[in-house]
């Protein structure tokens, strides 16, 4: 950073910024989640700023400490914040499928399917950084930033099905003003 080789302890130090910020970004997605009650919007819309974020930190993340920490922060918070409303968003939905009404042990294997999933990109993650590294950091930003895509890709049909129920929703609370005078 800024042409110079920091320490293990600075750059620990430096990576919780990563850490502080998913926790704070998972607050903020709960409450804006919360404010909007709309999971999918809110997750996506944080997998799509993740790109840029990733971006601009690899871009700019050499320039200074203060600017890699903030840039840190920011990746943090959008990368690790909706991690809660994506696992709890598809546990949701699938769990209260017509097909899954009463049916405990079905409802257990969708939950043991969406933890399964989620240990298996816990294992495939570090071991493609790896091998992507050895050709370049760029590389790895870039697996990143797509894996980040797909993520939100992957919410796509949950985002239209919220953004529909919204749409109906206002159109029902605009009831028709009608009046009658004879």
């Amino acid at each position: 950073i800024d042409g110079k080789y920091l320490s293990s302890e600075t750059s620990g130090s430096l990576s919780t910024l990563f850490d502080v910020g998913g926790v704070l970004g998972g607050i903020l997605a709960g409450h804006i989640s919360d404010r909007l009650n709309a999971r999918a919007i809110t997750a996506a819309s944080f997998m799509y700023c993740a790109i840029p974020a990733l971006f601009f930190y690899r871009s700019y993340g050499h320039i200074s400490l203060v600017v890699n920490g903030v840039l840190m922060f920011v990746t943090g918070m959008f990368v690790n914040g909706p991690y809660a409303l994506i696992t709890t968003a598809v546990s949701a939905d699938l769990g209260t499928h017509k097909s899954l009404k009463g049916n405990s042990r079905a409802l257990a294997t969708v939950t043991a399917i969406i933890d399964g999933t989620g240990s298996i990109g816990a294992a495939i993650g570090p071991l493609l950084t790896g091998y992507i590294s050895a050709k370049s950091w760029s590389a790895v930003f870039t697996m990143l930033m797509g894996s980040a895509l797909i993520a939100g890709l992957f919410l796509t049909k949950l985002v239209v099905s919220e953004v529909a129920t919204k749409i109906e929703e206002s159109r029902s609370n605009r009831a028709p003003e009608c009046s009658l005078d004879v």
